[in-house]
C-alpha cells in the first residue's frame, strides 16, 4: 500500500496536468456531453484506488487505459449499445499515443522544465528524487545507497517533489519548510 501523501502529491503531479487531454477523450466517446464530468471523476476514483496499491510507471497510458476501461463497461451496462461503438472505443487508445510534431516539441519542453526544477534542488534532495523517480529505487535503497535514515528520504522526497511540481506549475520552486510555509500563510491572512 502506497502511502497517501505520496499518492496525492503523484496525482497531482501526474494526472491532473492532463485533464484537458482526458476531458476531449471522455468527450470524443461520450454521448452525454452533461456525463463528460461525471465520468471524469470515475476514472479520478479509479486511478487514485489503483495507486494507493502501486503507482503506475507511466501515467499518461494508464490513465488512458483507465478511462477506456471504464467508457466500455459503461457502454457494455448500457441498455442498447452499438458493436461499432464499443469497437471505435477499444480501438481509440492507439490514436492517443500517436507521436506528432507538437507532442515531440512539447514533451521536450516539459523534460528541459523539469530539469531545471531538478537542478534547483539542493544536492541531497535532487539526489533522493533521481534516484526514486528515475532509476525507480525503493526508499529503502535510497536509504542504504545514501547511508542516511528511511525517513530523511521520505522527507527529502515529499520536499523535493513539493518544490518540483511548485516550479513545473510556475511558482519558484524553493523547497518550503513547515515553519516558512505557516508564517507565509499567516502574513497572507494579516494582509
Amino acid at each position: 500500500m502506497v502511502d497517501d501523501e505520496v499518492v496525492k502529491a503523484w496525482f497531482v503531479q501526474e494526472i491532473l496536468p492532463l485533464e484537458p487531454s482526458l476531458t476531449r477523450f471522455i468527450r470524443s466517446h461520450c454521448r452525454q456531453a452533461a456525463d463528460v464530468a461525471d465520468l471524469r471523476q470515475d476514472v479520478y476514483v479509479r486511478i487514485y484506488a489503483a495507486a494507493r496499491e502501486q503507482l503506475p510507471r507511466q501515467a499518461r497510458p494508464f490513465m488512458f487505459t483507465t478511462a477506456r476501461n471504464h467508457l466500455i463497461n459503461c457502454a457494455k451496462r448500457a441498455q442498447i449499445v452499438s458493436i461499432e461503438y464499443v469497437s471505435d472505443l477499444e480501438a481509440s487508445i492507439l490514436a492517443i499515443d500517436t507521436v506528432t510534431p507538437d507532442r515531440t516539441l512539447s514533451a521536450q519542453d516539459e523534460f528541459r522544465r523539469v530539469r531545471t526544477g531538478l537542478d534547483r534542488l539542493p544536492p541531497r534532495c535532487r539526489e533522493v528524487v533521481l534516484l526514486r523517480k528515475i532509476e525507480g529505487l525503493s526508499t529503502r535503497e535510497v536509504a542504504m545507497r545514501l547511508h542516511v535514515g528511511i525517513d530523511t528520504v521520505e522527507q527529502q522526497m515529499v520536499h523535493g517533489m513539493r518544490a518540483l511540481v511548485d516550479f513545473m506549475l510556475g511558482g519558484s520552486g524553493k523547497i518550503r519548510r513547515a515553519a516558512t510555509a505557516k508564517r507565509s500563510l499567516e502574513k497572507e491572512r494579516n494582509r
